[in-house]
C-alpha cells in the first residue's frame, strides 16, 4: 500500500455487511470514516490525558503529540498496522520518583526522551535480527515482572498524594469506576476510566456547591480549606492557542530510573502488533521492528517538546475488535481531531483541574490494573513459578522494586525502585538460567515453546467483552 494512502472503497462506502471486515487499506465513506476517527479519539482519551496529569505535564500538548505520533506510526508502517499512539502510563511511577528526588518537568521529559532513543535503537535491532531476539532477551517471565513492578510501585502515590485530598470522593469514584468496568457493555466499558473521571468531576462540583470547601491536604501537601474543583484557570484560558512547550533536561540518575520501562514498551508494542495481525489476518512479525522504532521516534519528538512518551493503545484495539473496521483512514481522522484538541488551551485547563480526590479513586483501580497486566502475561504464556529459575529472580525483583529497596553505588549514585527491581529480575533470570541444571532449563522453556506453537488470541482492553455480549 506504499505510504498508506489510496484506500479502496469498501462496500461502496456504505456500512460493512454483517460479518464483513474492513481491511487497513480500505475505507468507508469519508463521513463514516471521520465518525470512526472520533470514536477512536474518545477511546484513547481517558488514559491519554490522565497520564500527563499524573506526571505533571501539559495535557493539551499530550493530546496534540498523540496525533503527531499516530501520523508518524502510520507512515512508518506504511499503513499495514492500524494503531493509535497515546500517552504512556508506564512512566507515571518514573515521573513520581524523579520529582520526589527534586526533578522538574524538564528532567522528566529528558529521561523519557532517552528511553525513546533506546526504544528506537531496539526497534532497528529487531528489524535487522527478527522478532526472535525479543523472545530470547525478554521472555514472558521477565516482561510480566517488569509490568507488575511498574503498576504496583505506584501504590504509595495513590495512598500518600491523591487519596488524602478527598477520601470520600475517592471512594465514590473507585466504586463507580469498578461498576462501569463490570456492568457496562461494549464501548462504554472500554472508556470506564474516562467515565469515572467525569463522574468524579461532577461529584466534586456538587459537593462544593452543597457542602462548601473541604479541610484536607491540597496538591502541595498542605492542610488547608480549599475547593475540591478549582476552575479559576479554566475561566482565564483562551479558546485557541498553542500548548506550552519546554526543552528537556538530561540527568543521569533520572535516566537510570526511567530505562527499565523500555522493557514494558517493547512488550506493549509486540503484543499490539501480534493482536492486530491476528485480527486482520495479516501476519505482521516483519513489521514488529518498524513499529517499535516508530514508537521510539514518536516518543523522542513528543518529549523533545515537553510532552509525555507515547505507546500503542489497547483501547483502540478494542474499538477495532468491536467494529471489525481496521481502516487506517479512521486513524488519520483521529490524529486530526487530536491536533485540533491540542490547540484549545481551555480544554487543557479543564483537564488540569481534575481534583486530587478524583485521581485517588481512579488510580486505585488503574495502577492495580497496570500491575496485574504483568500477572496476565504470566498466565497467558504459562510461566511456571514453581521452577526456581523463574521464581527466585521474580520474587527478589518484585520485593526490591515495590518495597523501595535502595542500593548505594557511590556517594552520589544509587539504584532503587523499578530500576533496581528490573535489574534483579533481568540479570537474575539469565544468570540463574545459565547456572541451572538442564532439566530446570527445559521445564522453564517448555511452556513458552507450547505457546509459540499455539494461535494467539487478540488482546482485549480492560472491561472489554467478546463481540456479541
Amino acid at each position: 500500500m506504499g505510504s498508506g494512502f489510496g484506500w479502496k472503497l469498501h462496500n461502496g462506502g456504505r456500512p460493512p455487511l454483517p460479518g464483513a471486515v474492513v481491511r487497513p487499506d480500505e475505507r468507508l465513506s469519508w463521513g463514516r470514516t471521520i465518525g470512526l476517527g472520533a470514536q477512536h479519539v474518545v477511546a484513547m482519551f481517558g488514559a491519554s490525558f490522565v497520564a500527563p496529569v499524573l506526571m505533571g505535564l501539559n495535557p493539551n500538548l499530550a493530546i496534540m503529540m498523540s496525533g503527531v505520533a499516530t501520523v508518524i506510526f502510520l507512515l512508518a508502517t506504511r499503513g499495514r498496522v492500524p494503531s493509535y499512539l497515546g500517552s504512556s502510563l508506564s512512566f507515571v511511577g518514573v515521573a513520581a520518583a524523579i520529582r520526589a528526588a527534586g526533578g522538574t518537568s524538564a528532567t522528566v521529559t529528558g529521561a523519557l526522551l532517552s528511553v525513546g532513543i533506546a526504544l528506537f535503537i531496539c526497534g532497528m535491532v529487531v528489524r535487522a535480527l527478527g522478532a526472535r531476539v525479543i523472545h530470547a532477551v525478554l521472555p514472558p517471565v521477565v516482561t510480566g515482572s517488569v509490568v507488575m513492578l511498574i503498576g504496583f510501585n505506584l501504590a504509595p502515590v495513590t495512598a500518600g498524594t491523591y487519596w488524602p485530598q478527598d477520601q470520600w470522593t475517592a471512594l465514590a469514584v473507585m466504586l463507580f469506576t469498578g461498576f462501569a468496568l463490570v456492568a457496562l457493555r461494549g464501548f462504554w466499558s472500554r472508556i470506564a476510566i474516562f467515565l469515572g473521571l467525569v463522574f468524579g468531576y461532577l461529584l466534586s462540583w456538587v459537593l462544593d456547591e452543597t457542602l462548601g470547601k473541604i479541610h484536607s491536604v491540597n496538591g502541595a501537601g498542605q492542610v488547608t480549606d480549599h475547593w475540591r474543583l478549582d476552575l479559576s484557570a479554566v475561566r482565564s484560558a483562551h479558546w485557541i492557542g498553542l500548548p506550552q512547550f519546554h526543552a528537556p533536561h538530561f540527568s543521569a540518575s533520572a535516566i537510570v530510573v526511567a530505562l527499565p520501562v523500555l522493557i514494558a514498551l517493547i512488550a506493549e508494542n509486540a503484543g499490539h502488533v501480534k493482536a492486530v495481525g491476528e485480527m486482520t489476518g495479516d501476519p505482521l512479525d516483519d513489521e514488529l521492528g518498524t513499529a517499535i522504532a516508530a514508537d521510539g521516534a514518536a516518543t523522542v519528538l513528543s518529549t523533545a517538546l515537553g510532552g509525555p512518551a507515547t505507546t500503542t493503545y489497547a483501547e483502540n484495539i478494542g474499538v477495532m475488535a468491536a467494529t471489525r473496521i481496521y481502516s487506517t483512514a479512521a486513524y488519520w481522522a483521529a490524529a486530526g481531531f487530536a491536533l485540533l484538541f491540542g490547540l484549545c488551551p481551555k480544554f487543557g485547563a479543564v483537564v488540569a483541574a481534575v481534583p486530587g480526590g478524583v485521581l485517588g479513586g481512579i488510580t486505585v483501580v488503574l495502577y492495580g490494573m497496570i500491575g496485574l497486566l504483568g500477572a496476565q502475561i504470566w498466565v497467558r504464556n504459562r510461566v511456571d513459578l514453581s521452577n526456581p529459575v523463574n521464581l527466585v529472580p521474580v520474587a527478589a525483583g518484585i520485593i526490591v522494586g515495590i518495597g523501595g529497596v535502595t542500593l548505594h553505588i557511590s556517594k552520589n549514585f544509587e539504584l532503587g525502585g523499578i530500576a533496581l527491581g528490573t535489574i534483579v529480575v533481568l540479570v537474575g533470570y539469565h544468570g540463574l538460567r545459565r547456572l541451572a541444571p538442564a532439566y530446570m532449563r527445559a521445564e522453564a522453556d517448555a511452556p513458552l515453546a507450547a505457546v509459540a506453537t499455539a494461535p494467539a488470541a487478540p488482546e482485549r482492553s480492560a472491561g472489554e467483552r467478546p463481540a456479541g455480549e
